[in-house]
């Protein structure tokens, strides 16, 4: 019984992933100028209540929501059969997740003080903090972050194509979806962010719909623990 409820509480609580992904997508709309050769445009920018809004909804409370779904797809897998893998992609999807936060909470707090300074005249402090903030240590942060991010989340495409439950292109499409959006957008910084992320809506959208339909009795039909592979299917019923 401990364990039917916690699945069902796990199918409602795993759409907070396409909120999370819907908000990522959100947040990629608008990019700021790039502070190196457009210092007085960023400014302006990032003094805008637009800014603020994206980074503390889209970005902060985006991330809660991922780990929410994300924490619901690993109890969902596990429920279903699913093994180590999924373990190892929502660790490393935490502590990624948790990380790249950290410079989100940066960005929402500190970049709006920056700007009023270099807005209200003080030019030459503003630039000299801008590179103090956005420094070593918080490189050395966000880029592992990213990585840790990006891989749980192909990762968890893995173990979702596994599944038997689920179409395997949801798993494809999550597992390409994720480096588009995390790496490529990240070095890019365009419209390559945005198509990771509209991916990672579909792919999302359908592990929510997918998982309302089953249930761990009919997952465990199927051989292998209820992932696909050699031996997994019906059971034959065949004369």
């Amino acid at each position: 019984m401990t364990d039917v409820r916690l699945e069902r509480y796990a199918r409602v609580l795993v759409w907070a992933a396409p909120i999370w992904a819907v908000l990522l997508f959100i947040g990629t709309l608008d990019h700021q100028p790039p502070p190196q050769t457009a210092f007085a445009e960023y400014a302006r920018f990032i003094t805008t209540a637009t800014f603020l809004a994206s980074h503390l909804v889209a970005s902060i409370l985006g991330a809660a929501f991922g780990t929410l779904g994300f924490a619901a797809l690993f109890v969902i897998l596990v429920q279903r059969g699913a093994g180590a893998l999924t373990t190892w992609a929502f660790a490393l999807f935490v502590i990624g997740n948790t990380l790249v936060t950290s410079v989100f909470g940066a960005a929402a707090f500190a970049q709006p003080a920056i700007g009023r300074m270099y807005l209200a005249g003080a030019t030459a402090q503003a630039v000299a903090l801008q590179d103090d903030i956005y420094g070593i240590p918080l490189f050395a942060t966000a880029l592992p972050g990213v990585v840790l991010l990006t891989v749980g989340l192909v990762l968890f495409g893995i173990a979702t194509a596994r599944a038997v439950w689920l179409p395997r292109w949801v798993g494809i499409t999550l597992a390409v979806s994720a480096p588009l959006f995390g790496i490529l957008g990240f070095i890019l910084a365009d419209v390559v962010q945005s198509v990771g992320a509209a991916g990672l809506i579909v792919c999302t959208l359908a592990i929510a719909v997918f998982a309302g339909r089953g249930s761990r009795a009919e997952s465990e039909r199927y051989g292998a623990g209820g992932v696909a592979g050699a031996g997994s299917g019906p059971p034959h019923t065949g004369a």
